[in-house]
């Protein structure tokens, strides 16, 4: 038989319990995710989160402790399942996970819109249309503007992609004072 892994081991044990036996782990673990759960529920969280994120990220990558910023972005991380392990930095599982899933997420609700929703028609997507291009070009013509001639060129994208995910943060945050045809 081959030889199983720790995760395997352990869950292979727990399973070996009556279902009752594992009420107060149960109980433990909910009580524990109750906040975060509250907040998840909160329309504005993915909001809220994105802005917090940016303002603890530029204080710390400008503070004194740049470096261990810089050394939580080239930390390992691994996911696997028995032997097939995949191990990449934070960086690229930020890059290459997270805002995939962001911009597919983003992506789907563009898709309805267009197929039934505020976007279904020229005449209502005219004006959505023209402040999501601007709200593309305006940033990466600026970065260009600021890095012409220098070697961080190519970086154009970064703020194009970014500037899309703290629109979307502002206009969660902002809820329903904003109408739903510019949401």
């Amino acid at each position: 038989m081959p030889k199983r892994s720790g995760i395997l081991k352990t869950l292979n044990q727990v399973l070996r319990h009556p279902p009752e036996a594992w009420m107060p782990a149960r109980m433990l673990a909910l009580r524990a995710l109750r906040p975060v759960e509250q907040f998840l529920h909160v329309q504005a969280a993915g909001g809220i989160t994105i802005i917090v994120a940016a303002v603890v990220a530029l204080v710390w990558a400008n503070s004194p402790w740049q470096n261990s910023y810089e050394a939580l972005w080239h930390t390992p991380f691994s996911i696997g399942l028995g032997d097939a392990v995949f191990t990449k930095d934070l960086h690229f599982w930020i890059n290459e996970f997270a805002m995939t899933m962001f911009f597919l997420v983003i992506g789907l609700e563009v898709k309805r819109e267009i197929a039934e929703g505020t976007l279904s028609s020229v005449r209502k997507a005219a004006l959505p249309l023209a402040a999501a291009l601007g709200g593309m070009v305006v940033p990466a013509a600026i970065y260009v503007a600021l890095n012409r001639g220098g070697p961080a060129l190519d970086g154009w994208g970064v703020p194009m992609a970014t500037d899309i995910a703290f629109a979307v943060g502002v206009l969660v945050i902002m809820g329903d004072r904003i109408p739903p045809g510019l949401r």
